[in-house]
């Protein structure tokens, strides 16, 4: 747990940001990281929960188990925290950085509006480990000499790929792009987490036997029917990166796109990779719109900063949420209530209640966006409309499902999918309709979380683990 009394000596601290004037003009983390001594304070903070929600399923996908390492970090035991850490979280650094941390609304001290400050701790243990020396392969003592393939290196296909390995299983990990981490690497900005720290897990796990394929678009330039004679198994963890149409009149117009090409380039060139070639989508000069309230919108608007936007606006359909929710009727679950992110705090306008009608422009190219307020059904009022100017737009609405086309044309026939679209399997054993064939993380369950694609990552380990040898020492 922590000090008996933690929670009533030591106020909550979290880690502090560079000021948004300096941060807006780099791409590198801007988090200023508290010492190991308040770290400790923190920590100390955690009270003996009668049932600590913090680590069940509501908050936290992984179990990750807090409260124990809260007391290990408290009593200075620094390594012992960080393995029972990767117990249950193979990438703690990933999480620690760009996990909303829906354990610290399930904390009990949250109904105080003070949880203790997991995410902070989480990030700093995991750092720690890799400062001492602690972070080591493991490559396993037996090989089984069955071969799985992983198609995908996102967040779910690097921890099943990790769990299968260390199990004893000879991986292969196949992904399209020149380098792993799937859109944890092309889609979330360096700013909320540098790729150094994907590569060095990448390094790990060549270490301990997983074999990365680049540049491997599994149905173009590998079918389907190939990797299954290749291997034994096979798990499509390749992401839901098929995005939601607005809709909208004008989408057509020059400086209107998705999300994810916006992102997706500029993380590429940041990590040095070759863009030249590319038309440049650039918010520099410009005044941007971000279409969408969520987590990808919030990335664009940093972004938009950082390459030097006159101004951005936000739309939310949303009405403005309110300042605080009503814990009793909401708590321990994650609650809908006004949140501003760092990119937000950078200078962004945010428009609530505001529909977007269609888009305008001269000669082929964008000048604004047409707005109408709505009502609380979403409905745009009469007499409201409103145009934004804008010579980049932005829509970033959210995902629709997997990418059609590739390994789902060859496998349209067989393959079953949900209503939603996305590839159907449970969540016992993550086998889709195609015999040999799983699938977890965004591909399976649609949109979510880095820390729910580890989970089903890992839990598709297990379950491919048992199915090769007919039992399974990996945790579920």
């Amino acid at each position: 747990m922590g000090k008996v009394t933690g929670f009533l000596e030591i106020d909550r601290q979290e880690q502090k940001y560079q000021p948004a004037s300096d941060r807006i003009r780099h791409f590198k983390e801007f988090t200023l990281p508290l010492e190991d001594k308040e770290v400790e304070r923190q920590a100390a903070r955690c009270m003996d929960c009668g049932i600590p929600y913090c680590h069940g399923p509501v908050g936290c996908p992984v179990n990750n188990q807090i409260p124990d390492w809260n007391d290990l970090i408290y009593n200075g035991d620094w390594e012992e925290a960080a393995r029972n850490l990767h117990s249950t979280n193979n990438f703690p650094e990933f999480t620690g950085r760009i996990c909303p941390a829906p354990c610290e609304e399930a904390c009990t001290l949250n109904l105080e509006d003070v949880p203790v400050a997991i995410k902070t701790v989480e990030q700093a243990i995991a750092d720690k480990a890799y400062a001492e020396g602690w972070i080591k392969p493991e490559p396993p003592a037996v090989k089984t000499g069955k071969t799985v393939a992983v198609v995908g290196s996102g967040p779910a296909g690097m921890a099943a790929a990790q769990q299968l390995a260390r199990a004893g299983h000879t991986v292969h990990v196949y992904e399209r792009q020149q380098k792993a981490g799937g859109l944890m690497r092309y889609g979330i900005p360096d700013f909320k987490m540098e790729k150094h720290y994907i590569d060095r897990r990448v390094e790990q796990m060549e270490a301990e036997g997983v074999v990365f394929h680049y540049g491997a678009d599994v149905g173009v330039s590998v079918t389907v029917d190939e990797l299954k004679h290749r291997h034994d198994a096979l798990l499509l963890t390749c992401g839901a990166e098929r995005p939601r149409d607005p809709g909208l009149p004008g989408m057509d117009l020059q400086g209107c796109m998705y999300a994810m090409p916006f992102l997706v380039q500029q993380n590429r060139r940041v990590g040095g990779e070759d863009v030249s070639g590319e038309a440049p989508f650039w918010a520099g000069g410009k005044h941007v719109v971000v279409i969408g309230g969520g987590d990808t919108a919030s990335d664009c608007v940093g972004t938009s900063f950082r390459q030097g936007a006159l101004s951005v606006t936000q739309l939310d359909i949303r009405q403005r949420p309110p300042e605080k929710e009503d814990k009793l009727a909401v708590w321990p679950f994650w609650p809908t209530k006004m949140r501003t992110s760092s990119s937000q705090a950078e200078g962004a306008d945010r428009e609530f209640a505001a529909a977007t009608l269609e888009i305008v422009g001269e000669d082929g190219h964008v000048t604004g966006v047409k707005c109408a307020r709505v009502d609380e059904k979403r409905v745009p009022i009469p007499g409201s409309e409103f145009i934004l100017r804008a010579e980049l737009v932005l829509a970033a609405i959210g995902f629709a499902g997997p990418a059609e086309g590739t390994y789902l044309e060859e496998l349209k026939d067989e393959m079953a999918r949900d209503a939603r679209g996305n590839i159907l399997a449970d969540t016992d054993a993550y086998k889709t309709s195609v015999d040999g064939i799983f699938a977890a993380g965004d591909v399976r369950r649609g949109q979510s979380l880095v820390v729910w694609a580890i989970r089903e990552g890992r839990q598709a380990a297990r379950s491919i683990d048992l199915h090769l040898t007919g039992s399974t020492n990996l945790p579920r």
